[in-house]
């Protein structure tokens, strides 16, 4: 089976998922001026910010683990260590470098945050029916 290497998204598509990260972040802060200023408009933004954020942390989770995937596929990290064209300081880089994509844990807070915020949701859904 041959591999399709992996690839980079168009620079649309991140600026795209920056603004709606970006987004999500003001619409959070600027609840607590709607509480005061339009109080109505509270849940809504809440809404937003949290949809915003579901959308974009499951984006960053899909792109973590694409990283840890080529890794693990390529074998890179051996691959690396085993190539003597690159000097040892280079060589060395490319080893932190890769090694700490693979051990973090960023895929695993982005999927918290997804689920969490579904939870966030659910939970909002019921009490305003039960309120």
């Amino acid at each position: 089976m041959i591999k399709k290497p992996p690839h980079t998204v168009s620079k649309s598509t991140v600026y795209g998922f920056f603004l709606l990260g970006l987004f999500s972040a003001i619409a959070f802060r600027i609840i607590i001026v709607f509480q005061y200023v339009k109080p109505s408009w509270v849940r809504p933004v809440w809404y937003a910010g949290v949809l915003g954020y579901l959308v974009f942390f499951l984006y960053r989770y899909s792109i973590s683990r694409k990283r840890k995937r080529a890794i693990k596929e390529y074998e890179l990290i051996e691959k690396v260590r085993a190539n003597a064209c690159l000097s040892e300081e280079e060589r060395e880089a490319v080893i932190y470098l890769l090694s700490s994509i693979k051990k973090s844990m960023e895929d695993i807070n982005y999927y918290i945050i997804f689920i969490l915020s579904i939870l966030a949701i659910i939970v909002d859904i019921i009490l305003s029916f039960l309120l």
